[in-house]
C-alpha cells in the first residue's frame, strides 16, 4: 500500500474506533439508567426496544464516520504529503542530471521543510563539485597537451633538419618530458590525497621543514635566496610523505615568488593545545585577498604565469 492510502486508512480507523467508543459509553450509561420498562407519551417502551433502536442509530453514525473519515482522510493526507511530492520531483530531476534545479519549499520549519533545505543544500554542493571537476578536466586536459604538443614540435623539427644538432633537441626534450611526468605525478597525488587512502603515523613537524629546506637548498641558492629554520619540537599525527610534500611546495613558492636578489624565506613551526603549526614567510609581493582566496584551486600561478624551470605546474598549493 502506498503511504496515502496508509494515511487514509488510519485517519478513518482512529476516527471510526473513537466514535465506537463514544456510543458504547453512551450505550453503558443508557443501560444502566434506564429502567426496564418506561412509559413515554402513546405507550411504553422497554429497554430492548431501546437498544434496537439505539442499536441502529449507532450503526448509521458509524457507516457515516467511516465514510467521512475515507474522504477526509484522502484531503488531509494529500495535503500533508505534497511537499513530499515536490521533494519527489526534484530528486528525480537530479537523477537525470538537473543539478541546478531547487525545492525551495514554503512554510513553517517542520519537518519537510528541514528535509527539503537539506536537499537543497546537498544539490547546491554536488552541482558546485560537477562544476570544479569539468573546470579541474578542462585545466588538466590543457596542461597536458602543452608538454605532448611542444615534444611534437621539436620532433618535427628534428624531422625537417636532419642536420640539426641533437644535443640541444635532446636537452629540451628530457625537459617537457621531466615537466610532463611531474604534472602527472601530482595529478595523482592530488586524486589520492582526496580520498585520504594514506595511512597516520607520528612524525615531528619540525624534521621535516627541515628536511625541505636542505632539500630545496639549491634552488634557493640559484635564486639569492636565504631560508631560515626555527622552532620546537612538533610532533602530530599524519602521512610522513603527504606532510614532506606539503612543506616543499610551500617553500618552493616561497623561494620562486621572492625578491629578485636578496630574497628570505622563514620557515616556523610550534605547538598550540589544539594543533601543531607550520608558517612559511617570504619576502615577495603582497598579494590581494581576491588572488590569495583562489591560490589552492588547480593550476593557478599567482598574479602571473611565471615561464622558468621552476614553476612548477600549477597543483602546489592544491596539494598543500
Amino acid at each position: 500500500m502506498s503511504v496515502r492510502l496508509k494515511l487514509i486508512l488510519s485517519y478513518a480507523g482512529f476516527l471510526m474506533l473513537a466514535g465506537a467508543m463514544l456510543l458504547a459509553a453512551v450505550w453503558l450509561y443508557l443501560l444502566d439508567e434506564v429502567p426496564d420498562v418506561t412509559a413515554v407519551p402513546g405507550g411504553v417502551l422497554t429497554r430492548s426496544g431501546l437498544a434496537r433502536h439505539f442499536a441502529q442509530a449507532a450503526g448509521a453514525v458509524l457507516v457515516f464516520l467511516l465514510v467521512f473519515g475515507l474522504l477526509g482522510g484522502w484531503l488531509l493526507a494529500g495535503r500533508i504529503l505534497a511537499p513530499l511530492t515536490r521533494i519527489t520531483a526534484a530528486t528525480r530531476l537530479a537523477a537525470r542530471g538537473s543539478l541546478s534545479h531547487r525545492i525551495g519549499l514554503p512554510g513553517p520549519r517542520d519537518e519537510f521543510r528541514e528535509l527539503a533545505d537539506s536537499f537543497d543544500a546537498m544539490l547546491a554542493q554536488l552541482e558546485a563539485h560537477v562544476a570544479d571537476q569539468q573546470w579541474f578536466a578542462a585545466n588538466a586536459s590543457h596542461e597536458l597537451r602543452t608538454p605532448l604538443a611542444i615534444t611534437q614540435t621539436l620532433l618535427d623539427v628534428a624531422r625537417a633538419d636532419p642536420n640539426r644538432d641533437t644535443g640541444e633537441l635532446d636537452e629540451r626534450l628530457r625537459t617537457v618530458n621531466s615537466r610532463a611526468i611531474a604534472l602527472t605525478e601530482a595529478l595523482l597525488l592530488l586524486s589520492r590525497a582526496d580520498q585520504r587512502s594514506f595511512t597516520r603515523e607520528h612524525v615531528d613537524l619540525s624534521l621535516l621543514a627541515e628536511e625541505a629546506a636542505e632539500t630545496l637548498l639549491p634552488l634557493a641558492e640559484k635564486n639569492d635566496v636565504t631560508i631560515q629554520t626555527s622552532g620546537e619540537i612538533t610532533p602530530t599525527i599524519g602521512s610522513p610523505a603527504l606532510l614532506l610534500r606539503m612543506t616543499t611546495n610551500l617553500i618552493h613558492n616561497a623561494i620562486v615568488h621572492n625578491l629578485p636578489e636578496h630574497g628570505t624565506v622563514q620557515v616556523d613551526t610550534f605547538i598550540r593545545p589544539d594543533c601543531a603549526v607550520l608558517t612559511v614567510e617570504n619576502t615577495g609581493d603582497i598579494l590581494a585577498p581576491q588572488v590569495v582566496s583562489t591560490l589552492t584551486k588547480p593550476f593557478q600561478r599567482g598574479t602571473e604565469r611565471i615561464h622558468t624551470d621552476h614553476a612548477g605546474v600549477g597543483l602546489g598549493l592544491a596539494l598543500v
